[in-house]
């Protein structure tokens, strides 16, 4: 691990605590009383690293006492299991019956709870678990970097350590379908079937035009995790009071604790050409590797929604090609089973369909159920 990487870590690490504001309003605080008594030439400038240091103080414990209200008014609806000295929250709800249980994995790096709605629905017809990947949701903060292999493993020990049974039907949405196929990998004995919806191929990072959103996003993190830090988020005094139980209202409010944005901040660091040439023998799952296992990749037929990526691109033999790579690449998946099948959304849905058409990511995952049966678990 390069040096610049390790410090970039170590201070998302530091981040990730909620009280780590107050140190470090005592910096300017200390370097303030240093001018002060250095003579009356820098009493000005230690007057205002005080008033700065004041401020950021003020803000922390603003961010302080959010936090302890949202924890008091949204405990975990789970439960909350040891994986190796930090915790990973797990919901399950329904009763599993003869077929296996289905796990939800939501993209970017949300908590389970993003996918509420689906869980919903689902856990009427099978057992549905949710589960927080470490700093998103409820979960522990968990040790730094995060990486998709990590995650992968950790998500197998926290369902273990929950005290679910495979075998699993496994459920990605993108970049949560690249988890998924990465556990599915590691634990083929467990895994009944995977449902890949949309999921993030890592030849679009590693193959395709630079997309500043994607090189953005960890900057864009750790802004929102020093903001969320010294208590500038709109959400907070706006909104901490709000009686709604929306699932994006709630998930909101839990992910205001800066162990978010620092964990999505680390992980989101794969998806870049450097990233993935650092982490992509271990992030990717290659041609092959998933055998016999069913597999269905659940994606809109066209580029519905995705039309900054493309309107950036002027000259117009470049932009077809940047529309047919980004068409093809995700049919990359379907290589990686000798089971896998196509099926296309419905028409007008974007990248966005499992929040606006449920029902049908539902039913498509019930029917990948009912082709699965009763079964038990392959051997390892």
């Amino acid at each position: 691990m390069r040096p610049g990487t390790r410090a970039a870590d170590a201070i998302l690490r530091l981040l990730s605590r909620d009280w780590a504001g107050l140190p470090i309003a005592l910096l300017p605080a200390a370097a303030g009383a240093r001018c002060v008594t250095k003579g009356t030439g820098r009493r000005i400038l230690g007057g205002v690293l005080w008033a700065v240091a004041l401020a950021l103080g003020l803000g922390s414990c603003r961010h302080l006492v959010s936090v302890a209200r949202i924890r008091e008014r949204y405990p975990p609806p789970g439960r909350m299991v040891d994986v190796g000295g930090y915790r990973m929250h797990v919901l399950a709800e329904g009763d599993a019956g003869p077929r296996p249980t289905v796990v939800w994995m939501p993209g970017g790096h949300a908590g389970g709870y993003a996918m509420y709605r689906l869980h919903a629905l689902a856990r009427e017809q099978m057992r549905s678990v949710l589960v927080d990947r470490p700093g998103s949701g409820w979960s522990d903060p968990g040790p730094f970097p995060r990486t998709t292999a990590v995650e992968a493993v950790e998500l197998l020990t926290a369902l273990e350590r929950a005290g679910e049974k495979g075998p699993y039907v496994f459920v990605g949405h993108s970049f949560g379908g690249l988890l998924m196929a990465n556990a599915a990998r590691r634990r083929p004995d467990l895994v009944a079937g995977l449902v890949l919806l949309d999921p993030t191929p890592p030849d679009a990072v590693a193959f395709g035009p630079a997309l500043p959103a994607l090189r953005r996003a960890p900057r864009d993190q750790t802004v929102l995790a020093l903001r969320h830090l010294f208590g500038l988020h709109a959400l907070v005094g706006k909104k901490e009071t709000h009686t709604s139980d929306d699932p994006a209202q709630v998930l909101a409010m839990i992910e205001l604790r800066t162990k978010a944005n620092c964990a999505a901040a680390s992980i989101l660091r794969e998806l870049s050409p450097d990233g993935i040439t650092r982490d992509g023998w271990q992030t990717a799952v290659h041609d092959g590797e998933l055998g016999s296992l069913p597999l269905l990749l659940v994606a809109p037929r066209d580029l519905t929604g995705g039309g900054d990526i493309f309107d950036a691109v002027g000259d117009p033999e470049e932009n077809a090609r940047v529309r047919h790579f980004f068409l093809t690449v995700r049919e990359r998946f379907l290589a990686a089973s000798n089971r896998g099948r196509r099926i296309y959304t419905p028409e007008g849905t974007g990248h966005d369909f499992p929040d606006r058409v449920p029902g049908f990511v539902v039913q498509v995952v019930g029917s990948l159920l009912d082709q699965c049966g009763p079964g038990a678990p392959k051997p390892f």
